[in-house]
């Protein structure tokens, strides 16, 4: 009786309807970590370039102040916003699109 009930709800998963459900939903999450891993990258590479500007301007001038953070890492999370958000955008028209057109050829097709 248990295993019935599991073929039934792996069989209602695979109706189109709800396969494209579950396709929009996994672009969606898809879309959302590509997002956090490029913002997280475009941090990151500002990070340690904050890091070896300061290295070399303490080298160069060891009782001269220190290098600003602000100065590097504000227009790093400006520019990593536009970037995660253009690559996540890309991903998700994509994915949502592909999805569409399966899901009209499917319905022509039927």
């Amino acid at each position: 009786m248990l295993i019935a009930a599991a073929r039934r709800r792996v069989a209602a998963l695979r109706r189109p309807a709800a396969a494209a459900r579950i396709a929009r939903a996994l672009w969606i999450a898809w879309a959302v970590i590509v997002w956090n891993v490029v913002f997280d990258r475009v941090i990151v590479v500002a990070g340690r370039s904050y890091i070896a500007a300061a290295l070399a301007a303490a080298r160069a001038n060891p009782s001269g102040p220190p290098v600003n953070m602000d100065d590097w890492m504000r227009p790093a999370v400006t520019r990593g916003f536009w970037i995660a958000t253009a690559s996540a955008g890309a991903l998700l028209v994509t994915g949502l699109a592909t999805v569409h057109f399966a899901r009209s050829a499917d319905e022509k097709r039927d």
